[in-house]
């Protein structure tokens, strides 16, 4: 699978992902204060589990920072 996240392609040699199995692979360490859109809509976290990536899909991950 070929997908486009944050502005770079990246390739999977799985057919189907979720949303929290794509962040297992590509943020295992840090989920916390993460959001994620996927087609410039955001996907809720209680949706994470359960939402399907396609591979056309455009995968936007956002990470708060903490600063003044």
């Amino acid at each position: 699978m070929e997908l486009k996240i944050n502005n770079q392609t990246k390739h999977f040699a799985i057919d189907s992902l979720t949303v929290q199995a794509l962040l297992d692979l590509e943020i295992p360490e840090k989920q916390n204060g993460i959001a994620l859109a996927i087609n410039n809509t955001v996907i809720p976290k209680s949706n994470w589990n359960s939402h399907l990536i396609q591979e056309t899909d455009d995968i936007l991950i956002i990470s708060a920072t903490q600063g003044g």
